[in-house]
Order: structure tokens, then sequence, then C-alpha cells
């Protein structure tokens, strides 16, 4: 029987996957292999992948909806904080496929056998208690400016923020401090989920390693997130349907990032 765990791997010996040094073209490979694994299996991303443009218009209508237009744009970009997690079925794909086992959909959504499963749910948590902090950190900042009356309708809000010195400095502010979470998150998830389903080596191993392949590579890890974040714009402004396109290729992109920064077992560097 397999034994529970979530912290520690299923080996009692801890075990520190090697980092290797990568550069800008291995960035722009990784999303080349990334678009070959999209066009190869793109029957996965009609059944995955609409789930963010569904879920982002979800939340622009809640939003609008409960009154709590100075979340729109915190649950729009803080969304991408949590879509390592929601990526997880196209790392399989791409591992299933560099492996060459069957990558259809019913192998691929046997991902709730898998031995880590403990150990990602864990990161997953950690990252959802990070996206609602951003939103109570957002908030807080439009009380600040604003005052904790809430605008009444859609052009009271945009003008308040575009029209008024309060809104820039609530756009500058915010823009900072969201850089921060992006950062925070960027590093303790870049390699976490692919080398968790690579190999069950626990949850702090696996945040460690992603934390040190970012050290390791700032130049190429940060060109990562630059990526994601221009393709996250690029795909939100129909109505989040560009992300169908945009999530699926990064989900791609990032397991073979993930093979080029972590060195597998028994490999030199």
């Amino acid at each position: 029987m397999t034994t529970f765990h979530v912290l520690s791997g299923a080996d009692p010996t801890v075990t520190h996957p090697g980092i290797r040094k990568i550069g800008i073209a291995d960035v722009f490979d990784a999303l080349r292999l990334g678009l070959d694994d999209f066009r190869e299996k793109p029957s996965h991303y009609v059944f995955l992948c609409l789930i963010y443009p569904i879920a982002g218009v979800v939340l622009m209508t809640w939003s609008a909806g409960a009154n709590m237009l100075p979340l729109l744009y915190p649950l729009a970009s803080g969304f991408a904080l949590i879509g390592p997690v929601a990526a997880i079925a196209l790392y399989e794909v791409s591992r299933r496929r560099e492996l060459g086992m069957d990558a259809r959909w019913p192998h691929v959504m046997r991902l709730h056998r898998h031995p880590a499963i403990p150990s990602i749910l864990a990161v997953a948590a950690i990252l959802f208690v990070i996206f609602v902090v951003w939103l109570l950190v957002a908030q807080g900042l439009y009380t600040t400016m604003f005052g904790p009356t809430p605008p009444a309708t859609i052009s009271e809000f945009w003008n308040n923020v575009i029209g008024t010195e309060q809104g820039w400095n609530l756009i500058l502010v915010g823009n900072l401090v969201g850089f921060v979470f992006a950062v925070v998150v960027l590093s303790i998830s870049v390699v976490t989920f692919p080398l968790l389903l690579d190999r069950d080596v626990g949850a702090l191993t696996a945040v460690e390693t992603s934390i040190r392949a970012t050290l390791a590579n700032p130049v190429p890890v940060a060109l990562w997130g630059l990526i994601i974040a221009a393709g996250l714009v690029i795909g939100s402004i129909p109505i989040f349907v560009g992300l169908a396109v945009v999530m699926p290729i990064f989900g791609h992109a990032t397991w073979h990032l993930y093979r080029k920064l972590v060195v597998p077992p028994g490999t030199a560097r």
C-alpha cells in the first residue's frame, strides 16, 4: 500500500535534485517544444483549457454583480497565480508524450492515482492562500485610496481609477505589490509541479528545488515570467478566450523548461 506523505517524498532519504544553468535560447526552445505538444495533442486543450475563459467570464460577472468592481483587475491578474495548478494535466500530457506513453484523455485523467497527489495538493493550497492574500491586499489598497464605499457603476469606478491622482497611485502601488506576489509564485512553482509528477520528492523538496532553479537562473526565469505575463494579457483581451490557446502552450512549455532546469537522476549536469 502506498504510504501517505506530503512534505517528504516516498523515499525517507531527502533528495536534492541537481540544477542546470540555462540560457535565453533554452527558454525559447521550451516554448517551441510546448507548441509542438500543443499541435500534436489538440484534443486535450478543448476539454482542459476552456476552463480559463469560462472562469474568467465568471469572475468578471461575479465581481461586477456583487458590487466588487475594485477587485475586478486583481481577480483577473491573480487568477494567473493559481494557473500552475490548473496546468497539471498539461504537464502530464507532455510527460507521457516524452516517454512514448499513451497521452489520451482517459490516461491523463488517472492523475488522481499518482503517489505525489498529497504533495501536489499541499503546494496548490499554498498558491491558493497566496491568491486570497493578494485579493485582501488589493482590497485594502483600494479602501485606503478611496474609502470603504464601493463605486456604484463601472463608469464611476473607471473615472476614479483613471481620472484621479489617487487612482494613478493605486495603479502604481498595486502593480508593484502584484509584481512581488508574481515573483514569489514564480520562484516557488516554476518547476514544482512538473518535478512532483516526475519524481515523488515531497512538497518541501519540490519547492526548494524550484527556488534553487530560480536563483541559479535569474535572467531566464525572469524572461519566462515576462513571457507568461505578456501572454496572459494578450490572451485575456478578447474576454479571456485567447487563454484557451495561450495556457496550453505555456503548460506544455513549462514541462520542457523543467527538463532543462532540473537534472534527471543519474545524469550529469
